[in-house]
Parts: C-alpha cells; sequence; structure tokens
C-alpha cells in the first residue's frame, strides 16, 4: 500500500513517513477484523469505490462508504470519522480502509489524527487482507 504515492517499503522494516510510522502488516485482533469487515460490508452493499470503519473509545464502530455525488463528495473514512463525531465520540482506537489500491489520502489520515491521535488504521484490500499498518 502506498501513502502519499511512495511504495511501502519492502519486507518487515519500518520508516517514517512525515509524522506517520509505516509498519509491515500487522496480523490484526479480532476487534479489528470487525472494523476491517465492517468496512469490506459497507464498500460492497452499494459498490462503492472505499469501505471504512472505526472504532471509538467505548468500542462502538461506525462504518461508511464513500459518497460521490455531482454536489456532495466524501471519502469514506471521512463519512466514519464524522458519524463517530456526531454520535459523541471522545476519541477514536482504530480505523480500516477498505479499497482497490492506490495513495491513503493524506487528509483522510488528518481527520483519524484529529480525533484519534494514538489510533492505529488498517489499509486492506478488498478481499480483507491487510496491505498496511500505519501508527502514529
Amino acid at each position: 500500500m502506498a501513502l502519499n504515492g511512495l511504495p511501502a517499503p519492502p519486507g518487515p522494516s519500518r520508516s517514517i513517513i512525515g509524522s506517520v510510522s509505516y509498519e509491515a502488516p500487522d496480523a490484526p485482533g479480532p476487534e479489528d477484523d470487525k472494523i476491517i469487515t465492517l468496512a469490506r460490508a459497507a464498500r460492497a452493499r452499494v459498490a462503492a469505490a472505499e469501505g471504512a470503519a472505526v472504532r471509538d473509545e467505548t468500542g462502538r464502530t461506525y462504518a461508511a462508504a464513500a459518497v460521490a455525488l455531482p454536489s456532495l463528495r466524501l471519502s469514506a473514512l471521512h463519512l466514519a470519522v464524522a458519524m463517530a463525531v456526531s454520535s459523541g465520540a471522545a476519541s477514536l482506537e482504530a480505523a480500516a480502509l477498505v479499497s482497490d489500491g492506490g495513495a491513503l489520502d493524506p487528509a483522510d489520515l488528518a481527520a483519524v489524527r484529529e480525533v484519534g491521535p494514538d489510533a492505529v488504521v488498517f489499509c486492506a484490500a478488498p478481499d480483507g487482507t491487510v496491505l498496511a499498518t500505519l501508527r502514529p
């Protein structure tokens, strides 16, 4: 998975890209698998380019698909974060983005970090395979 259009580093190495630490994909835990599954389902439900889900500090989850209307465009991750905040979430523990590929938009990552500075972000393929794990 690329970040800012840069290819991911090979193997298990770790590097810093801006203020984001890239790590080789972790094996997600059961709660992380849940948000990846929710993101996949949100994407598939409306045949969207991407789906996302976030988990707040209480364990509540919020899932969304990208919106592409002539008058409104929202990324799946922006919408999932907005849903969490509008529901009263004080912080985020984790986020998952499922897409066909491409770079994680820095604005999406910024939205997650604003609400959850320590949140882990999983980037996954449509089949649920974790391609990258982003940590602060």
